[in-house]
């Protein structure tokens, strides 16, 4: 890029994509994609011609519309009046979480779920030594349009004993398979929740409401999940100080846990964990990526409960490559695990 053009690209970012800095600590360079980057972001096999996006929803047949849970009023800060005059964001504060006394999901424990033992091969097999994750007993998988048609009955077979599913990302964007396989991975028989790519050029309350909008509040669901990491494939640029990291997360995860009635789980990579949130959010249950070495190593001192080992994983029922994953205890564990998120 020469330095002439620089003026008008951030012109056009602060008016077309809300990217006000709101701290003096906030810095605008660039991003280089990350190595430990979710498979979400990048396609690996051939996907569904379905675009993704507001245009996508209301094009969609009225059956396959996401907003189960009613209309979101439109934040203020993005009514067409509002853009016209450029008006920046405000901030978000934290606010305490808080967990109605009646959670918003009344259930009750069920049967034990049987569990596959994983038969998943690996393009890129790691080595893992005495801490192999395949000497764990409850495998899954996450899952996003990227892996086009899935074959849910063959793929729980094959180990799939949970799925996260890829649900909403920033304040307007919608998985186009998320409403299919959603449905499908509950028939099948899988444990299986949604999660949320997080965009740092949008507010998080916007975000928050974006995703209780598509995602429905429904016993038996696992944890929602925030996604949060660098994406160099974005065409957001930022990059915020970890106190404003923190406090957009914050806002965030507190919308979902009064919703949903449970306390989201925070995924991430390697290098935004050590930029933004090692020593933080120590009441938070974490799901990390480390596709080269045991968590130990990468995130020293901090207790997970799904570590995401490969981004190259290969299974009957999907084509091309998956992310492959795994809970942290045995199957008694993951049982009781199950029974206190139902309870």
């Amino acid at each position: 890029m020469r330095f002439s053009a620089v003026p008008a690209m951030f012109l056009a970012c602060l008016v077309l994509a809300g990217c006000t800095s709101s701290s003096a600590l906030d810095t605008i360079v660039p991003q280089q994609p990350s190595r430990e980057t979710t498979s979400s972001v990048i396609p690996t096999s051939p996907v569904p011609s379905a675009s993704v996006g507001v245009a996508q929803a209301q094009a969609a047949p009225p059956q396959e519309m996401l907003a189960w849970a009613g209309p979101v009023p439109e934040p203020e800060a993005f009514r067409p009046a509002a853009r016209a005059a450029a008006t920046p964001m405000p901030l978000e504060r934290p606010v305490a979480a808080i967990v109605p006394a009646t959670p918003a999901v009344l259930t009750t424990p069920g049967t034990r779920t049987r569990v596959y033992g994983h038969r998943f091969r690996d393009a890129k097999p790691i080595n893992f030594g005495r801490a192999s994750p395949r000497k764990m007993a409850v495998h899954g998988v996450d899952v996003s349009r990227w892996q086009g048609e899935i074959d849910w009955p063959k793929l729980r077979t094959q180990g799939a004993n949970f799925a996260y599913i890829k649900a909403t990302d920033g304040g307007d964007h919608l998985d186009p398979m998320f409403k299919k396989n959603w449905r499908k991975a509950k028939e099948a028989g899988l444990k299986r929740g949604a999660y949320h790519f997080f965009y740092w050029c949008r507010t998080a309350g916007e975000q928050a409401d974006w995703f209780i909008r598509n995602v429905p509040r429904e016993a038996g669901a696992l944890p929602p999940v925030i996604d949060v990491e660098y994406n160099g494939e974005s065409s957001c640029k930022r990059r915020l100080s970890r106190a404003r990291v923190l406090e957009k997360m914050q806002v965030f995860m507190d919308k979902l846990e009064a919703h949903y009635g449970q306390r989201p789980i925070i995924y991430t990579a390697p290098d935004f964990y050590a930029d933004n949130l090692s020593g933080e959010l120590l009441n938070y249950p974490f799901w990390l990526r480390s596709v080269a070495a045991h968590p130990s190593k990468r995130y020293p001192g901090r207790k997970w409960v799904f570590w995401q080992y490969s981004g190259s994983g290969l299974s009957h029922g999907v084509e091309g490559k998956i992310d492959l994953n795994v809970f942290h205890g045995d199957e008694n564990e993951w049982q009781n695990w199950l029974a206190r998120r139902a309870s």
